[in-house]
C-alpha cells in the first residue's frame, strides 16, 4: 500500500515536473516610449526573435510608455527582479552610481553614427557594460535612438538663444552642466511628464532626437526646432543579473544570438525613424525646423565642448579620453 502511494506520488510529482517544465521562461521586457520608437519596434522585434530561436522556451512580454514601470521606477524594479529586462538610456545609469556612462550625454562628442559605433560596438563599450555587474545588472547590448535637437517656441539660431530658458532634462549631471553653460535652467523630469509640462509652460523645450519628439506629439507644443544634433541619446539593454545567470546555457546562447540580431536591427531603424518623423513633423506644420549653417553649428560646438573638461572629475578623464582615441575627436582643434 506504502509502496502505491510512493509511486502514485512519484508519479503525480513528475507530471506536475513535466508540465512545470514545458511553460515558457517568461521575460518581462519594460520600457518608457512609445511602440513606434526605434526601441519600442526593436523590443518588439527581439520578443519575436527569441520565441523563434528558443523554440517557444521564452516569451518575451513587451510593456511600451510607461505602462509597467516609470521613468524613475524602472531600474529598482529590475534589481529587485520585478521585471527582467530593460533598455533604459544611457543617463541612467550615472544616478545608479556608474557615472562613467555619462560619458555619452557629452556633446558633440560623436560627430555621427560612425564615430559612435566605433564605442558602442568596440572593447570601450564591452568595458562599460562590464561595470554594470557588481548592481546586479548584465549589460547585453547598445541600442541606438539617434541624435539630439533643441526646440523650443521661440527661433534658436545661437547659444545665446536658449539663455534663461527651462529645459527639461533627463537626471544627468552631464546634461545639467551642458544646460547651464547655454545660460539655460535644466529641469530634471520624467519622460511621460514631457509632453504637458510643454503644453502648460512648465517648461520652455527641451532636446530629444526627432522619434521621441514626434511619437510623443512635442512639435504640437513647440513651434521650434533646431537640428543641432548636440548629444546622443541611446540605451543599454540590460537584465537581472542572477535571472541571466539561472538560465540554462542553451537558452542564454540563444537569447545572446536572438539580442545580436535585434540591435542590427535597431540601429538600422532609428536612422530610417527619426528621417521618417523628421518629415511628418515638417509636413504637420506647426513646428518651423531649422538645419544650422555650418558657422552656427561651429558656435554651438564651441560653447559646449567645454562641458567634456568640466565633467571630466565626475566621469573619469581616462574613459573620455578613451572615446576621443576611437573616434580621433580633438578637443583642441575648435
Amino acid at each position: 500500500m506504502k509502496i502505491s502511494k510512493l509511486l502514485v506520488g512519484l508519479f503525480a510529482g513528475a507530471l506536475s515536473f513535466a508540465v512545470y517544465a514545458q511553460q515558457p521562461i517568461v521575460i518581462k521586457f519594460s520600457h518608457v516610449v512609445a511602440k513606434e520608437t526605434p526601441k519600442g519596434l526593436a523590443a518588439e522585434y527581439f520578443a519575436k526573435k527569441a520565441e523563434e530561436l528558443t523554440k517557444g522556451k521564452v516569451k518575451v512580454e513587451v510593456y511600451a510608455n510607461s505602462t509597467l514601470y516609470k521613468d524613475k521606477e524602472e531600474m529598482e524594479a529590475l534589481q529587485l527582479g520585478a521585471v527582467q529586462m530593460l533598455a533604459p538610456s544611457l543617463a541612467k545609469f550615472g544616478p545608479l552610481g556608474v557615472k562613467e556612462f555619462e560619458v555619452f550625454d557629452l556633446p558633440y562628442i560623436f560627430d555621427d553614427y560612425n564615430d559612435l559605433h566605433k564605442v558602442t560596438q568596440g572593447p570601450v563599450g564591452e568595458q562599460l557594460l562590464a561595470k554594470l555587474q557588481p548592481k546586479g545588472i548584465r549589460g547585453l547590448a547598445f541600442w541606438d535612438n539617434g541624435f539630439k535637437s533643441f526646440s523650443l517656441n521661440s527661433p534658436i539660431k545661437a547659444p545665446a538663444d536658449l539663455k534663461g530658458k527651462k529645459m527639461r532634462i533627463q537626471s544627468s549631471k552631464v546634461l545639467e552642466e551642458q544646460m547651464r553653460t547655454l545660460g539655460a535652467l535644466p529641469q530634471v523630469m520624467a519622460f511621460s511628464e514631457v509632453y504637458q509640462a510643454l503644453q502648460t509652460g512648465v517648461v520652455d523645450g527641451t532636446e530629444n532626437p526627432i522619434s521621441n519628439f514626434y511619437t510623443q506629439k512635442m512639435h504640437e507644443v513647440q513651434k521650434h526646432l533646431t537640428l543641432t544634433d548636440h548629444g546622443y541619446l541611446g540605451y543599454a539593454v540590460i537584465v537581472n543579473k542572477k535571472f541571466w545567470d539561472g538560465l540554462p546555457a542553451d537558452v542564454r546562447g540563444q537569447l545572446e544570438t536572438a539580442m545580436k540580431e535585434s540591435t542590427v536591427y535597431a540601429n538600422k531603424i532609428a536612422k530610417e525613424q527619426n528621417d521618417k518623423d523628421l518629415d511628418a513633423v515638417k509636413k504637420s506644420g506647426k513646428t518651423a525646423v531649422a538645419v544650422p549653417t555650418k558657422e552656427e553649428r561651429m558656435a554651438f560646438k564651441k560653447a559646449l565642448v567645454p562641458v567634456h573638461q568640466k565633467m571630466e572629475s565626475r566621469i573619469g578623464k581616462e574613459i573620455i579620453q578613451s572615446v576621443y582615441k576611437e573616434t580621433g575627436f580633438d578637443p583642441n582643434s575648435l
